[in-house]
């Protein structure tokens, strides 16, 4: 593709470090580039993230020379346009910039313009003297993936996912409730074979041999790997009672096939009953009242998300959901799920303690997931109390030689705590991050960067959220909220004594992003300038990131 120089239609190229603008690109109809200034140099990057499509204009410059998404936290490196973070998977482009008296000129193909991005060229003829074998698929599965190949292995790579598709953006599911494997599946087929990755679906682990360095499939396969990196993820948890255990049209949340049970039975002025107040009960809940159904959500906290948010940030989105048409039943404790009385194989309704009973056609259970190493408790490593293993910065299981394990199933160092802090988090971005790190170790022994877990939902407005409460080092004990909560527009400030610990917003981005990368730098203003008024968006983001993983 031959390369010209473009004109940028911007008044002056006289930028501050970290500042940016958003510039038409002269003689390529509605294409725009942000145009920005770091450590004094000019640089232009695709306007719009790869991820979802925000706009990188709102987004968080840094002094090193990265650009966070305002929207879920992707980073990408504004010299290259490579990726830094999850939760992108391709690159953004990025030019080389001229500047010729006053006119600013770019130089890049128009193909690449009109797409403002790139999509990494993985390919590899993988040599067959090391393996890199991968478990689940992911997103911890895909970050491994691309992080590998991204930082230079050249070995073979090969996946074993439980599911039946290649990985897909699992978000989309709770979040859309989307059927179609081809409408949120990450790469297709082609991508992976000429990155030399080979998969192997619908292949559940077994056992694992460390001594070996073998992994047995539920098959009987035997899998041998130089390392390995555990990504498995997280298995919805059921209800114990009786009901919940033969009644029909009561449902769990995890995969494809969930999604298209669910809406077998979903449909207007059908009574759906969400059990869990939590991410994915609210998401699933808010989703299913968009399509007309009569929905009512059961928890028992005396507020939506109340264990992660609070209660008054918990209350801001139950009166949003509320406007939606949503009921609540919370402060609630299940009895039992009922049968229907003109089909007795099926749910009719939900019992509370307390003889209060829900109608209901169908049941989706949102009530948390246990970490899916089922596989390792006879592998001779000791598992935590929840049944997670238990990592270093590098994400290496303790104990073992080669092994990794990321995403849902791993407690590993939290950086931004207490030394010693370790914290196990289920946020899609934590997991893909895991990934890159582990990959990160695997291809180059570089140390690893720690990161500041993010992560967001839609529930009636997109809420975003950085940081984490953590129970040994980091537990809030205060909230301090700026802005218009009755308008849900507002940023939660989570205190522990005098440190901001965790920080969530609605409709004020991109607050929540720019508080990340104070956090990384230990930059974060202390609970009394957040009292006092300072506004986090004036506060300059150097370049050194003080905490490490």
């Amino acid at each position: 593709m031959s390369q010209q120089q473009y004109r940028l239609k911007v008044e002056s190229a006289d930028l501050k470090n970290g500042q940016k603008v958003e510039a038409q690109v002269e003689g390529v109809d509605e294409v725009k580039v942000v145009l920005l200034k770091v450590n004094d140099q000019l640089r232009a990057i695709g306007s719009n993230c790869t991820h979802y499509g925000a706009p990188l204009v709102k987004g968080v410059v840094a002094d090193d020379g990265r650009i966070t998404c305002p929207w879920h936290g992707a980073c990408f490196n504004t010299e290259t346009g490579d990726i830094e973070n999850a939760p992108a998977l391709d690159p953004i482009a990025a030019y080389p910039v001229t500047v010729k008296g006053n006119d600013v000129y770019i130089t890049a193909d128009e193909a690449t313009l009109k797409r403002g991005s790139r999509t990494p060229n993985l390919a590899c003829a993988a040599k067959q003297d090391s393996n890199v074998l991968i478990v689940g698929g992911g997103s911890g599965g895909i970050g491994a993936i691309e992080g590998l190949r991204e930082k230079g292995y050249k070995g073979k790579i090969t996946v074993l996912s439980k599911e039946a598709y290649l990985p897909i953006d699992r978000t989309k599911l709770s979040k859309a409730l989307i059927p179609d494997k081809e409408k949120i599946q990450w790469r297709d087929d082609k991508f992976f074979k000429d990155a030399g990755v080979e998969f192997h679906l619908e292949t559940e682990v077994d056992s694992v041999d460390f001594k070996d360095h073998t992994v047995t499939t539920k098959d009987g396969r035997n899998w041998n790997y130089n390392k390995v990196i555990f990504a498995t993820g997280g298995a919805p948890r059921s209800l114990p009672m009786e009901g919940f255990k033969k009644l029909g049209n009561i449902f769990v949340l995890r995969g494809i096939d969930d999604v298209q049970r669910i809406l077998t039975q979903a449909g207007e002025g059908k009574k759906a009953v969400v059990i869990g107040a939590s991410f994915i009960g609210l998401e699933v809940g808010n989703c299913l009242a968009g399509k007309k159904n009569d929905v009512t959500i059961v928890g028992m906290e005396s507020a939506p998300m109340e264990r992660v948010l609070g209660d008054k940030v918990g209350k801001i989105i139950q009166n949003k959901l509320e406007s939606a048409g949503i009921k609540f039943r919370l402060n609630a404790t299940i009895e039992d799920a009922k049968p229907k009385d003109t089909d007795p194989s099926k749910v009719g309704s939900v019992q509370l303690k307390g003889g209060e009973t829900i109608e209901a056609d169908f049941v989706v259970l949102g009530v948390g997931v246990a970490p899916a190493t089922e596989y390792l408790k006879k592998s001779g490593i000791p598992l935590e109390k929840d049944g997670s293993v238990s990592v270093d910065n590098h994400w290496r299981i303790e104990g073992v030689e080669d092994a990794y394990a990321v995403g849902d199933i791993a407690t590993y160092p939290y950086a931004y705590g207490a030394p010693g802090d370790k914290v196990r988090i289920e946020h899609w971005n934590v997991a893909q991050n895991a990934g890159r790190q582990a990959a990160l170790h695997i291809a180059t022994k570089r140390k690893p960067t720690a990161f500041i877990p993010i992560f967001w939902s839609a529930l009636g407005a997109q809420l975003r959220y950085c940081g984490h409460t953590s129970p040994m080092s980091s537990q809030y004990d205060d909230v301090v909220i700026h802005g218009k909560p009755e308008e849900t527009k507002f940023i939660a400030y989570y205190t522990a004594g005098d440190k901001v610990v965790a920080v969530a917003s609605m409709q004020m981005d991109p607050k929540v992003m720019q508080c990340a990368e104070l956090m990384r730098r230990k930059k974060m203003p202390s609970k009394k300038e957040i009292q006092d008024g300072i506004n986090v968006l004036e506060i300059y983001v150097p370049a050194g990131v003080k905490i490490e993983a």
